[in-house]
């Protein structure tokens, strides 16, 4: 018995190879955590920005800015504000890219849900409830968890000409989706259909960002990471458009919410499937990985249905609630 335990213990020790192999990592985990909150100050403010654009413009942008509205957007101070909050945000999760695995940077963005939520209670006066703050720490716990045992067990090895091909090949086919189903339906959807386009697309950049990096490092920067470059731009762009018009529809916690979803549910994927940096993992920690990414996506859907915000605002639709509600006389709002 003594003799399997001790088998089973150095088995575990050879694969701790994450943060043993590579104490930058280390430096990784606070990088990604300040971008986090950059993101979180920039996301407030531009959708202050967007709000002052629609009541400006006299247009509701839920359907998609226009032309004039974006025009609009550039000489907004508070949305100037924000991007240059998201910027520094950039700067910050590149960097933590450059020394940590994908997925040990990726998950903790999450960590700007808890800041915005907090900080647009303050700015809208909508104190959180208990709901909500059971939401968070959940939200935070399974964020934790997964990078607790991500740091320790995640590996990094040359991205390749196939792996790169593979993201290429995947984003491709996301991207004409995406473009098909917003030129047929965009006028029927609305912030949920953008949070969700842009988080795909975010969590490619991630990876994509990775893959450049990882490239330049190796000494592998060739036609193939030109074309990386390229996409990583154009789906910067287009997950950007899909941001600021889902923050005309919805609070900006919101908004963070859906996106520190989708963006490192993809991007982990990628991490784990295509660049293979869980390969060192045994299969309890994978469990542990699945455990953690369900308790931080029930936090996350939650929060969006118990969200302070979102609770008030309903009350002030013209809804009959209850056996009690008679019919709307029209004097206002029921």
């Amino acid at each position: 018995m003594s003799i399997s335990v001790w088998l089973s213990s150095e088995d575990v020790s050879e694969q701790l190879v994450g943060v043993f192999n590579n104490p930058k990592l280390l430096l990784g985990i606070p990088l990604a955590l300040a971008g986090a909150v950059f993101m979180s100050l920039g996301a407030q403010y531009q959708h202050r920005g967007v709000e002052k654009v629609e009541q400006l413009s006299g247009s509701d942008a839920a359907s998609g800015l226009t032309f004039d509205q974006l025009k609009r957007l550039l000489a907004r101070p508070s949305w100037l504000i924000g991007t240059l909050m998201l910027a520094l945000a950039i700067v910050c999760q590149l960097s933590a890219l450059a020394v940590a695995p994908l997925i040990v940077v990726q998950p903790l963005g999450a960590i700007a849900l808890v800041i915005t939520t907090l900080l647009n209670a303050r700015v809208s006066g909508h104190t959180p409830t208990k709901q909500s703050i059971t939401a968070i720490v959940c939200c935070v716990g399974g964020i934790f968890l997964f990078v607790s045992f991500a740091a320790v067990f995640a590996t990094e090895k040359a991205i390749g000409d196939i792996e790169l091909f593979t993201i290429l090949a995947i984003l491709l086919v996301v991207i004409i989706a995406l473009g098909a189903a917003w030129l047929v339906l965009r006028h029927r959807m609305r912030a949920l259909f953008y949070v969700i386009g842009a988080g795909i697309l975010y969590g490619f950049v991630a990876t994509l960002a990775k893959a450049t990096i990882n490239r330049v490092e190796n000494g592998s920067f060739d036609w193939i990471t030109v074309i990386c470059v390229i996409a990583l731009v154009a789906a910067s762009a287009v997950g950007a458009y899909f941001v600021q018009t889902a923050y005309g529809s919805g609070p900006p916690d919101l908004v963070i919410a859906g996106l520190t979803v989708v963006d490192p549910m993809v991007a982990v994927l990628i991490g784990m499937l295509v660049l293979g940096e869980a390969a060192a993992a045994p299969g309890w920690v994978l469990a542990i990985f699945g455990l953690a990414g369900a308790i931080a996506v029930f936090g996350v859907v939650g929060l969006a249905r118990y969200h302070p915000q979102v609770l008030s605002e309903s009350q002030d639709l013209g809804i009959e609630r209850g056996s009690s509600a008679g019919p709307s006389t029209g004097s206002g709002p029921q």
